[in-house]
């Protein structure tokens, strides 16, 4: 029994070893870490997996967002001060530079009109000019932007300038207002003092314009009127007056040139006028807009060949006419009054308009010298061919 009892240990060894072993080795390898407690599903129908799946997927994209934003870099002086300006420019319309185009093409063609035969336009009145347009057509538009804030937030085009969605107070809007005022004096009396009184009577009429809307249907009459000043003053600028033949038709025809942009402007805001009850030619013509700019139109380049007579113009100022008249043509031609983005983009290419004219009279005025010499030539020889007489009979002793 002895025997028997141990052989019985000998055999129990191994195993009891195997099992030390055994649990040696498992607390020896190293532990994983302990999964996040899943949350139970609830309704194990399609649906609602789907449902729970979304939502685990934006917890961690939510999770990986968090963990990625960076911290707000701070910004330097120069940004904070571009940030302040950028309201401003936007009274302006720096960022649409066409209207400042279309006020100084008539002081251009004004002063390109009074420049000598032979000689080129006055470059130091144009560079006056065209930062008086850029003054003043930043200060028409913030005294549109105050008339008009209410108005502009009711309109979708408008909704988003600086006065109309808040940006930029009233008060400031004023004091703004005052400081390019400043700036167009200061430009204005760099002019002889005739210029300098003419000037300053149009401001009536840029004060008034965006009042027009609420009273007539023809606000682009005295939009007209207020742009195309310059064809007065560019005159009076280089000559010390007004030449009423040569100027009075210029100053007209962009009268009728403004009707004709305008409305084609106006036309983009039709729909949204009707509701707050703001009036424009646009609604004034109607389905009959492209007869009435037509007729316009017609008026316009009949006013250029008179201003272009009255000057002594040759070939390339009536050659710059008729292609003006044709750009029209085409612009009223294809026209399409219910499209807005149509509308805008035959509005800005007006500004092609002025310079082909521009470029017109400069080269007709440079073109004069040769025709004046021929002028002189040919009267020195009619004259030579005429036998001079004595003014008494000689008394023959």
């Amino acid at each position: 029994m002895f025997a028997l009892r141990l052989l019985r240990l000998h055999g129990s060894r191994p195993f009891r070893y195997s099992c030390a072993a055994a649990a040696t080795t498992k607390h020896m390898l190293p532990r994983r870490p302990a999964e996040p407690a899943r949350a139970p599903i609830e309704d194990w129908s399609p649906a609602g997996r789907l449902t729970q799946l979304q939502d685990l997927c934006t917890r961690s994209l939510a999770t990986t967002s968090s963990s990625a934003t960076a911290p707000e870099k701070p910004r330097t002086p120069l940004e904070e001060l571009v940030a302040a300006a950028k309201p401003y420019a936007q009274l302006m319309r720096i960022d649409r530079p066409i209207g400042t185009y279309l006020l100084f093409w008539p002081c251009a063609w004004s002063i390109a009109l009074s420049a000598d035969a032979g000689c080129w336009p006055d470059l130091t009145m144009l560079g006056l000019f065209g930062t008086g347009a850029l003054i003043m057509r930043g200060a028409g538009c913030t005294i549109n932007d105050l008339w008009d804030k209410d108005i502009d937030a009711k309109v979708e085009r408008t909704r988003t300038r600086p006065l109309a969605s808040g940006q930029i107070s009233q008060f400031d809007a004023i004091v703004f207002l005052s400081a390019q005022l400043s700036l167009g004096l200061l430009v204005l009396v760099q002019l002889n003092w005739q210029s300098i009184l003419l000037g300053a009577s149009s401001l009536g009429l840029v004060i008034t314009y965006p009042l027009m809307k609420r009273v007539t249907y023809w606000p682009q009459l005295v939009l007209g009127m207020a742009f195309n000043w310059g064809a007065l003053l560019g005159w009076c600028a280089t000559q010390g007056s007004v030449s009423l033949a040569a100027c009075l038709p210029l100053y007209l025809s962009g009268v009728c040139w403004t009707i004709v942009y305008d409305t084609i402007y106006a036309h983009q805001d039709k729909l949204d006028d009707l509701q707050i009850g703001v009036k424009s030619t646009a609604l004034r013509f109607g389905e009959n807009t492209k007869a009435w700019l037509s007729g316009f139109t017609a008026a316009m380049l009949t006013g250029l060949s008179a201003a272009g007579w009255a000057c002594d113009q040759t070939l390339p100022y009536y050659a710059s006419v008729g292609i003006v008249g044709a750009h029209l043509v085409q612009q009223i031609y294809s026209l399409n009054i219910d499209n807005p983005s149509d509308c805008a983009k035959k509005f800005i290419s007006n500004h092609q308009v002025g310079l082909i004219l521009f470029l017109g009279i400069v080269l007709g005025t440079l073109l004069k010298s040769e025709e004046t010499k021929k002028q002189q030539k040919s009267s020195a020889l009619t004259t030579s061919s005429y036998v001079s007489l004595p003014q008494k009979p000689e008394v023959i002793s």
